[in-house]
């Protein structure tokens, strides 16, 4: 008599559970279409417009951040280094180069309990363009670590993987087609803990 609202419910459960697993994990697999690879590092430039895909417009939904014009910035996000290895905080990387122009730019990780703990501890979580140090020719290196390091240092306290966030501020790029021209900084991994 139970037999069939019951095996009704299950079919039902796994339908709906992995109907919104699915979804889920569509969502975090991917910012949506239309990506622009530059190096280790990707941007989204449509996904603040009126054009953007259905998962981008998601994404912009849930992270309630703020939103840029085309011709108001552009985010760039690394999950990788430049030799293609997931970016890790058991590790220690080098950031150099120089940035497209812009007027400003900032550079953080993920914004996570672990960066805000940090942050309130005094350690600098992110940089900007006003605040590194730079070499003659305009070039600097960004030192991303757990552990203090002379000149500059983003400050990295969060366990296994790790997201960095480059944001480009009025700057021409946003606006530009030509975003495959750019020449974005690298990523150098200099060392890890365990090795």
């Amino acid at each position: 008599m139970f037999r069939v609202p019951f095996l009704v419910a299950i079919a039902l459960a796994i339908a709906f559970g992995g109907g919104i697993w699915s979804t889920l994990w569509a969502l975090e697999a991917t910012a949506g279409f239309g990506a622009i690879r530059l190096g280790a590092w990707e941007a989204f430039p449509n996904a603040q417009t009126a054009d953007a895909d259905p998962y981008a417009k998601s994404h912009r939904a849930s992270a309630g951040a703020l939103l840029y014009a085309s011709a108001e910035g552009l985010r760039f996000t690394a999950n990788v280094d430049d030799a293609g290895a997931a970016l890790d905080a058991d590790c220690s990387y080098r950031i150099s180069g120089h940035t497209p122009p812009a007027r400003l730019w900032t550079l953080h990780t993920d914004r996570t309990a672990a960066a805000r703990k940090a942050e309130r501890d005094g350690l600098p979580v992110a940089v900007n363009s006003r605040t590194i140090l730079r070499r003659a020719d305009g070039t600097f290196d960004i030192v991303v670590s757990r552990f203090a390091q002379p000149g500059n240092w983003l400050s990295v306290n969060e366990d296994g993987r790790f997201r960095l966030r480059l944001t480009l501020l009025d700057t021409p790029a946003a606006g530009s087609s030509g975003l495959i021209d750019l020449s974005m900084p690298s990523i150098t991994n200099t060392g890890c803990r365990d090795a």
